[in-house]
């Protein structure tokens, strides 16, 4: 998937831009707080229908303006996307509007590596269940619709749960024909997230060999409930349990992933250094697996990628992405000659400028 140009207007500090792109590397160089990250979000937002940083559309919206316009032009089509205060966002396909917003992901691949993915190995198991969704859900729109299915019937469950904690008899019938109800796409939703698992696990593999030079073992197991039970059994049997937490303790919303070096958690034993390669391989894996799957190479994005690194891995790094196995990239960075030394720019290569918002 190639972007061939960009128009940005009233995007976070860009208050106007046109760019035309490179089809294989796009390099953005200015100092932090410039709006590199910015234009890296318009380029995401015209993938996944809204920013990377925040699902509140009004924020992305230049302070002191009313509205917001990303506009991108790919080999085959154009999309553009609209953001008005207290409207609902406009998101188009060659002028023509989706019937919903979800039908969208998916037509444009593409992958994200910024210093925020450091929350796969800080935070909680939501943001590593993210993970997987956003790979699977690029590439399986059946997935999505059974994710957005199971979500909304949980969060049902969940309400009565609270609402009924109390009561001396709660409402079994409605719970049964909820639980019910999410059974199927739980099922649909563990089967597709071990599938991808299967496929998934020998590039991460390769590319941490790639990146760190062999130099340790790094280990990525999916774990899951259903791994091991019966979920319509299970949620019958927790169900007193549950009405006393007040939220739903079995399903795919617990699935996580284990990460490790050895035999011991990456998150306790890892120096910055092997945590960022971790994450990092986690990310260019998802690229390459992304491109066998749907025979499409992602546009990957990499900002602020070299932070904590040594100069080997980066070398590594900026190695493989030039390679012919990845797409067009937009790269950013806080020194050009930094940059320069270490990606090499060719022919094929465009570096913008970007102060203040402006770019050049």
């Amino acid at each position: 998937m190639i972007l061939r140009s960009i128009n940005i207007l009233n995007y976070r500090n860009i208050r106007e831009a046109s760019m035309d792109f490179s089809p294989k590397l796009n390099c953005f160089v200015g100092l932090n707080g410039q709006g590199k990250t910015n234009v890296l979000d318009a380029i995401y937002l015209l993938s996944f229908t809204k920013s990377a940083y925040t699902s509140q559309d009004s924020l992305n919206i230049t302070h002191g303006e009313d509205m917001a316009m990303v506009q991108g032009t790919y080999d085959e089509f154009t999309i553009s996307c609209g953001l008005r205060r207290g409207v609902k966002k406009q998101f188009r396909k060659d002028k023509k509007d989706y019937p919903r917003l979800l039908d969208h992901i998916g037509l444009i691949p593409l992958v994200m590596v910024c210093p925020a993915d450091h929350q796969l190995i800080e935070e909680g198991s939501e943001e590593r269940r993210r993970f997987m969704d956003v790979v699977i859900g690029q590439r399986n729109r059946k997935y999505l619709d059974c994710l957005a299915k199971y979500n909304a019937l949980l969060k049902q469950r969940n309400a009565l749960l609270k609402q009924y904690a109390d009561a001396p008899t709660p409402p079994d019938d409605l719970l049964e024909v909820l639980e019910w109800q999410m059974v199927e796409p739980a099922e649909y939703i563990f089967k597709a997230r071990t599938n991808f698992f299967t496929e998934f696990e020998p590039y991460f593999q390769e590319v941490y060999k790639t990146i760190s030079g062999s130099a340790e073992l790094p280990a990525l197991c999916y774990i899951s409930q259903l791994q091991n039970r019966d979920l319509r059994e299970a949620y019958v049997r927790t169900r007193q349990r549950d009405l006393i937490l007040g939220w739903t303790s079995q399903g795919p919303h617990k699935d996580d992933l284990d990460m490790r070096l050895g035999e011991y958690p990456l998150k306790q034993v890892g120096s910055q250094g092997q945590q960022r390669t971790f994450v990092l391989a986690m990310k260019l894996a998802q690229a390459l697996y992304l491109a066998d799957s749907t025979g499409e190479a992602p546009i990957l994005l990499l900002d602020d990628i070299f932070d904590r690194l040594d100069s080997e891995r980066v070398e590594r790094i900026v190695a493989m992405v030039q390679g012919e196995q990845f797409g067009q990239i937009f790269i950013t960075d806080t020194d050009r000659q930094h940059l320069t030394e270490i990606i090499q720019p060719g022919p094929d290569a465009k570096i913008f400028h970007v102060e203040n918002g402006q770019i050049a």
